[in-house]
């Protein structure tokens, strides 16, 4: 597993992480068999973990997971909420749930993301949040987001990224690398509809030169072959699959023609 550093942060990131988006919102024999999932994350060095308030149950799954082997761990997680009284409950869980410390703290979906960026720099500042990030998930509101890329506090940023949806590549992308910004890459694989497409064996034989033996190997290594992406965050509740998007991060990396070739697999004309 390839390791970068996460912008200017000064984190070193595996390239592949997970994210527990629907998978880890389980409780009873669901949540304990979760184990597995994460088993294989610390098996394979995918221990890039990314979470939220907003998935139901998966920070208490995660967190209940990891246990006794946080320190071997990064955890992302959220707050996502515009009542401040609210936000200071979600921390205090969140940090309960991860021994006491959150290495990358991001603001879901810019909600309140003024006040709740100030509430995260007194945590910074006590040293239980390592790194402040912002995430949005829609092309709309980037003009936004790029203005919070501006506040000094924010280090990192989570957005969506794929070979359909590319609407970060023109403004967010290079801004992020201008800035020094650590980026977390969600839906790289389409929330699974990428998957569903009719893509045979044969179609991926011209990756096999870049240790590609899947559809969602291709297109993970699609997104990381762009060396302004540090992490990507599949979710999935089969430790099997987690094995098998761990392989995509390793190098070679893709070229534009590859690259080209996947996004045409993919249905983007580009």
């Amino acid at each position: 597993m390839e390791h970068r550093a996460f912008g200017s942060t000064g984190l070193d990131v595996p390239v592949v992480g997970m994210g527990t988006w629907q998978t880890f919102d389980v409780r009873g024999a669901a949540a304990d068999e979760r184990a597995h999932v994460t088993d294989a994350a610390f098996e394979t060095g995918a221990t890039f973990f990314d979470s939220s308030p907003m998935y139901g149950e998966a920070e208490r799954v995660l967190g209940r997971t990891m246990r006794g082997r946080r320190g071997g761990a990064l955890v992302a997680t959220k707050v996502w909420t515009p009542d401040d009284t609210e936000a200071e409950r979600q921390m205090t869980a969140a940090l309960r749930y991860f021994d006491r410390r959150v290495d990358v703290y991001q603001v879901h979906n810019l909600v309140s993301w003024r006040a709740r960026l100030a509430q995260l720099q007194r945590l910074k500042e006590a040293g239980a949040v390592g790194v402040i990030g912002v995430t949005h998930y829609t092309e709309g509101a980037f003009d936004e987001l790029l203005r919070a890329m501006k506040d000094p506090r924010v280090q990192a940023i989570q957005v969506p990224y794929n070979p359909r949806e590319r609407a970060v590549e023109s403004r967010i992308l290079p801004a992020a690398a201008d800035a020094g910004l650590g980026v977390i890459v969600m839906k790289p694989l389409g929330q699974g509809s990428l998957l569903r497409l009719p893509v045979g064996r044969d179609a991926l034989k011209p990756l096999a030169p870049f240790g590609v033996t899947s559809w969602p190997q291709a297109l993970l290594k699609w997104i990381l072959s762009d060396a302004r992406c540090h992490v990507v965050i599949p979710a999935t509740s089969s430790p099997d699959h987690l094995r098998a998007n761990a392989r995509a991060g390793a190098p070679p990396w893709l070229g534009p023609d590859e690259r080209a070739y996947i996004s045409r697999l993919a249905g983007h004309p580009s």
